[in-house]
């Protein structure tokens, strides 16, 4: 008796992390690799031609953002799961990846065997995120004061927290908007709002904020 193997499209900008997925993956004899991708445009393309059942995203792609991928593949292909695994904090990202359509979230810090937990937890329809997340969700929702629960960070919008990221990343705004193809001007006032919520006085403490972040993967 045949068994038809779930279909996993990996999209990653490092060829060695496609690579190190892929082979475990394989592994898996419910599982195989269909495609692979380093940027967004690659990845649609290569869904829609392989038809995967399940997609593994990072949210730090080359170019373009990994959540507005998550919206496009929703919008595009609502059939197909998704996972995104990465190395920001779950506590930054794990709720808004999932508002943009993805059903799991893995640190790249975690084993191998939550990774292949959580494809199968996906594909059978169920979330899949840390205990700690889960009941950091929980007290949000249950709080009377939700906005408050968790870290500063979190205030941030999708947007402005991508802009934190590249800012962190040490991209100039010229840069950062050419990337997310917008002007400078927009950039200038995501920067405004960002100080404005995480409570910075000067362009030069926001900058700080971001470098420090961004090295050593610990929310501000």
């Amino acid at each position: 008796m045949t068994h038809t193997k779930a279909k996993i499209f990996i999209v990653d900008d490092h060829p060695l992390v496609r690579e190190w997925l892929a082979n475990l993956i394989e592994k898996n004899s419910d599982l195989t690799v269909c495609g692979e991708a380093e940027d967004a445009p690659t990845a649609l393309e290569g869904i829609a031609e392989t038809q995967a059942d399940l997609a593994i995203i990072d949210l730090s792609l080359g170019s373009g953002s990994g959540i507005d991928l998550i919206r496009s593949i929703r919008s595009s292909f609502p059939d197909v799961a998704m996972i995104v695994l990465s190395m920001h904090d779950e506590r930054v990202y794990a709720e808004r990846i999932i508002r943009a359509g993805a059903r799991g979230y893995v640190m790249k810090r975690e084993s191998t065997k939550k990774i292949i937990d959580a494809i199968h937890e996906v594909l059978r329809g169920n979330l899949y995120l840390s205990k700690e997340m889960t009941e950091l969700l929980v007290e949000k929702f249950m709080s009377s004061d939700p906005e408050h629960v968790g870290l500063p960070i979190t205030q941030l919008s999708d947007r402005e927290l991508e802009v934190f990221r590249l800012i962190g990343q040490g991209y100039e705004i010229n840069e950062i908007a050419k990337m997310l193809n917008v002007n400078h001007k927009t950039i200038h006032t995501y920067t405004t709002r960002i100080r404005e919520k995480l409570k910075l006085d000067s362009s030069a403490e926001l900058l700080r904020e971001a470098l420090r972040w961004t090295e050593t993967r610990v929310p501000v």
